[in-house]
């Protein structure tokens, strides 16, 4: 029986039993997935290695166990780092014109989405744009003049349709920093 063949029946044999010894250490089952598959990942790293073993299941437990319980370590130690640090700032704006700017963004073709949001919120110039999107600084102007129109059309009240519309063509900027 060739290694992988040995790796693999004994994943079939032994993947769930090992999840529920996991699941009993960790009390999370999403982590004891994540432990057993570590272990078996680790397994295919070195199969001659492995199958050499003379109880391959207990490595893998053995090997999960220590997996899970480093994980368990550094997330304590982050949370502890975290908690000196206090709590994140808040930065996201609730207001009812930023979630609705938001929600027209997510509209809008993914290119001029990309454009606008690099371009307005970010506070890049074009030619920046242009670069991390791999794409030429003209393509960017184009999207940016199609999106300003599109997120003017969206954006619009919608009693007064032609207003915003018009001051967009107009201007050629709208701004989506508010």
């Amino acid at each position: 029986m060739s290694d992988g063949e040995l790796i693999s029946e004994l994943y079939a044999g032994c993947f769930r039993r090992l999840v529920v010894q996991l699941y009993a250490v960790t009390g999370d089952l999403t982590e004891a997935q994540e432990a057993v598959q570590e272990a078996f990942t680790r397994a295919l790293v070195s199969p001659g290695r492995f199958a050499g073993l003379d109880n391959p299941e207990a490595w893998l437990r053995r090997v999960a166990v220590n997996w899970a319980r480093s994980r368990y370590r550094r997330r304590r130690v982050l949370d502890g780092l975290l908690r000196r640090i206090g709590p994140p700032p808040a930065v996201a704006d609730h207001s009812p014109e930023h979630l609705a700017l938001l929600a027209a963004l997510r509209v809008l073709p993914e290119g001029q989405r990309h454009a606008l949001a690099l371009h307005y919120l970010v506070d890049l110039p074009v030619d920046e744009v242009a670069a991390t999107l791999g794409v030429s600084a003209g393509t960017v102007k184009s999207r940016l003049s199609r999106g300003r129109v599109a997120l003017a059309a969206l954006l619009a009240d919608p009693d007064d349709t032609t207003t915003a519309a018009t001051d967009a063509s107009q201007t050629g900027r709208i701004d989506v920093r508010s």
